[in-house]
């Protein structure tokens, strides 16, 4: 794995952490699923409904798959292996992937505008700089619109552990993690 992996794992756990409780638990993903739809205003229910089930399936892959200990809870260690074992993510990080692009082009042009970019990633708890920077990095046209196909990519390539030097390590920039 690389470092760059290791730091967007550390990025990712800490968001997912919503209630900062040093655990993955089923309400943080509840949590999320709420900020995120909550910006998905021009969104119709389908789409927001769908995001709200790739977030529950995103929670119920971890617990299934990482739950070593059965506590009902995923620590760091435990959500590490996510990556260290991607085939086992590839199908739910497609979901996720896809419902979130998804209510990025609720118009269904196959385009997504910067402002709702900024607000779905910032609804995840992304800084505004490096959200700004992944935009820039997916190398924006047609009025300052990226192509879904380039955001659902990005999504899958931020998981893959052997990539490196891929427009989402912009998340990671200047973060504590």
């Amino acid at each position: 794995m690389t470092t760059e992996a290791d730091r967007r794992v550390a990025l990712v756990f800490s968001l997912f952490d919503a209630n900062a409780n040093g655990v993955l638990e089923a309400d943080d993903f509840e949590i999320m699923a709420d900020r995120v739809v909550r910006e998905a205003h021009a969104s119709d229910q389908a789409a927001r409904d769908a995001m709200r089930a790739a977030f529950r399936r995103y929670w119920q892959t971890l617990l299934t798959e990482l739950d070593e200990n059965g506590d009902g809870e995923i620590s760091f260690e435990e959500f590490s292996a996510c990556v260290l074992s991607p085939e086992r993510f590839d199908e739910t990080v497609a979901v996720f992937a896809e419902a979130l692009a998804a209510l990025g082009d609720p118009d269904g042009d196959g385009l997504i505008e910067r402002p709702l970019f900024m607000a779905l990633m910032t609804a995840i708890g992304f800084e505004s700089a490096n959200i700004d920077a992944l935009f820039d990095a997916f190398e924006p046209a047609d009025g300052d619109r990226i192509r879904v196909e380039t955001w659902v990519s990005g999504i899958k390539d931020y998981y893959a552990p052997g990539k490196a030097g891929i427009p989402g390590d912009q998340l990671t920039v200047g973060t504590a993690v």
